[in-house]
């Protein structure tokens, strides 16, 4: 705003000044110098009067333009207002409306599920009915044997009436059962003992032929190791005689060389104080 209101005194004074300058020469020259300032003073007053109402016409159009901008802002506002209003309306219609066809939706799943259930009751009536009437005939194909129930029951005289007589026999073919699956699982029992012994004897008769093959290998080891044994002992009685001859060698090379270094002590008269044993000092005393 500062800016625009600087552009348009600017422009004013330069207007001012065009029109000084277009005052002829001739007539600027005649006039006295005070007349001259006079006149420059009443120029700049109304250069200054101009600017004054240049402002004042600036101040007034910018006031006019700021009320119009508040308008403009109070009917920007008015409008975002509708626009909230009219967005807010659109949804709150939105959700009606989808809650609507929600609810539309669910009656309509409603109905279809009634309808599947009457249509499942329909069907087990039908079948109910249709057991019914089995049943029916069951009881009729069935009447035979009660009537077969009562004879027995007034030949027999031992129960009171068909029901005690059923619970009895009933009782009866339960320990039937009872004993039927106590002999299957006695004779599963058995068959599972077999079983074992057959695998205890095969086991055992794998584990002897092993034991058989291991005491064959045994034996065969002990024979090599008693041939072993007889060339060792034959070896070792070389070896003793062997050493037997040269400590009986040895004990006469001994006997010798102490002979001999008697013998040479004695000729050639050198005393004899070398041990009997030490036959290597004896030899080299000769």
């Amino acid at each position: 705003m500062d800016s625009d209101l600087d552009e348009h005194l600017r422009a004013a004074f330069r207007d001012k000044l065009r029109l000084l300058l277009t005052v002829p020469a001739r007539d600027a020259a005649t006039l006295l110098p005070s007349t001259r300032v006079l006149l420059k003073r009443r120029e700049v007053a109304e250069v200054e009067q101009e600017l004054q109402n240049r402002r004042e016409e600036f101040r007034q159009r910018m006031e006019r333009l700021a009320q119009r901008r508040e308008q403009l802002s109070r009917r920007e506002e008015e409008q975002r207002d509708v626009v909230l209003k009219y967005d807010a309306f659109l949804k709150a219609a939105a959700a009606r409306r989808e809650r609507a066809l929600r609810r539309e939706g669910e009656e309509r799943a409603r109905a279809v599920a009634q309808g599947a259930e009457a249509a499942r009751l329909h069907r087990e009536l039908d079948g109910l009915l249709q057991h019914r009437e089995r049943l029916a005939r069951r009881l009729r194909s069935l009447r035979p044997f009660g009537d077969y129930l009562r004879d027995a029951l007034a030949s027999m005289g031992r129960f009171q009436d068909v029901p005690a007589m059923l619970v009895h026999f009933g009782v009866l073919a339960e320990a039937r059962a009872a004993l039927a699956q106590e002999a299957e699982a006695g004779q599963e029992r058995l068959a599972q003992g077999r079983a074992r012994l057959q695998r205890c004897q095969e086991e055992m008769s794998t584990e002897i032929l092993s034991t058989s093959n291991e005491l064959a290998q045994l034996h065969t080891r002990l024979e090599a190791a008693h041939q072993d044994m007889l060339q060792w002992e034959s070896c070792w009685a070389h070896v003793q005689s062997s050493a037997t001859q040269k400590t009986l060698l040895l004990g006469q090379i001994k006997l010798a060389v102490l002979n001999l270094f008697q013998l040479c002590a004695v000729r050639l008269r050198i005393p004899m104080d070398v041990a009997l044993e030490d036959t290597e000092a004896q030899l080299d005393m000769v």
